[in-house]
Parts: C-alpha cells; structure tokens; sequence
C-alpha cells in the first residue's frame, strides 16, 4: 500500500505529459527519424530470368544449350537403369534412339570427367554465356554430383540375392527415374524458354555462387 501510494503522485503528474500533443509528435518524429536511419532490410533472392536478348526470353542457342546440358546426368546414370529397361519394352523404345550417344559416352573410362571440366570451366565461369544457361548448366553438374551417393552406397552394398537385391533394384530404378524425369522436364522446359528448378538440385546450384559471382 505503501508503495502503491509513493508511485501514485508520480503517475497523476506524468499522465497529462504522456497524452500530450507535443510528446506525441516528438516520438513520431523520433521514430521516423530511426526509420529513416535504420531502413529495413529485404532479403535477397537469387532469381534467374529466362533472358538474354531482351526480348522476354531466352535465344534459341541459350535454350538449346541448356537442354542439351540435362542429357550429361542421364547418360552418367544410365547404368542405374538396367532393371528397369530390362523389364519394360516401352523404356527400351524410349530409350533405343539414346543408345549410339550413350556408347560414345561411355566408350572412355574418363568421358565423364572430362564433360564435367568442359561443362563447368568452359561455360558455367564463362562470362561469355548467359546467366540463364549457367545456371541450367550448374543444375546439371550438381545432379551429376548426387550420382556418387548411390554409386557408394552400390559399391559398398552388393548382395547377390534375396531381400538385399530387392532394395538394390528398388534404389537404382529409383535414380534412374529421377534422371530420366530431370532430363525430360529441364530440357522440355529449357526448349519452351522456361525455367526448370529441379528438387533439392536447383537449391544447391543456388547456394553454388560460382557461376552467380562472374555474371
């Protein structure tokens, strides 16, 4: 009570000044002023525009090379198929027309590599191509890049039979259909002047800053 009756002169005498036009203004020109001082800070976002000439769309070049770029992945992973084309005619037929691309792919041991260079010195740090086909072309280095957690967990885990080849099977057709659904859907969308954001792929080539820093 005491203390209750100390505080209340205080408050009887402050109240009239907290209502008062004058304070009012001054913390509404304070707070401007802070606003004014401290602006408030947007996130950045990486957003990639399917253009390179202005137009509102990518060159027909810029298209072609980035949908050409998602077959890379595919023709790396194809052996991950093998069961599922096995089994199924149509992904034979689907497949048929890939075959002599794929042969000369997979006909030297260090093909693959030596795309890999190609792809990522020669046209992602190449300020001479687009933002837009660096970025397809990231996409498709950094699917090729998962490509090493099935190819080590398969080395690692090879039953011969059983509930273990069930999973095996169940794993690589898994993959394979994952790289079959990338290539049809990055290239169709890099062809119509689109942008394909592939899952958790187009996240790790956006956190990749290298082909974002030489634009």
């Amino acid at each position: 009570m005491a203390i209750s009756n100390f505080f209340y002169p205080l408050n009887s005498t402050l109240r009239p000044l907290l209502h008062s036009t004058f304070l009012n203004s001054s913390f509404t020109q304070l707070n401007l002023t802070k606003k004014s001082i401290y602006p408030t800070r947007k996130p950045r976002r990486t957003h990639i525009n399917a253009q390179s000439n202005g137009s509102g769309s990518a060159d027909a070049s810029d298209r072609l090379i980035s949908a050409v770029c998602y077959f890379y992945p595919f023709f790396d992973g194809i052996q991950y198929g093998k069961y599922v084309i096995t089994q199924f005619t149509p992904m034979q037929a689907l497949i048929q027309p890939l075959v002599p691309a794929i042969r000369v792919f997979k006909s030297f041991p260090f093909n693959g590599f030596l795309v890999f260079l190609t792809l990522y010195f020669v046209v992602v740090r190449n300020r001479n191509f687009t933002r837009y086909v660096r970025f397809n072309t990231m996409q498709a280095i950094v699917l090729d890049v998962l490509l090493i957690f099935p190819d080590l967990l398969e080395r690692s885990f090879n039953p011969r039979g059983g509930w273990g080849l069930d999973l095996l099977m169940i794993l690589d057709s898994t993959v394979f259909l994952f790289l079959l659904v990338s290539l049809v859907y990055g290239s169709s969308s890099c062809l119509l002047g689109q942008v394909p954001r592939l899952p958790i792929v187009a996240e790790a080539a956006d956190r990749s800053h290298t082909w974002n820093k030489t634009a």
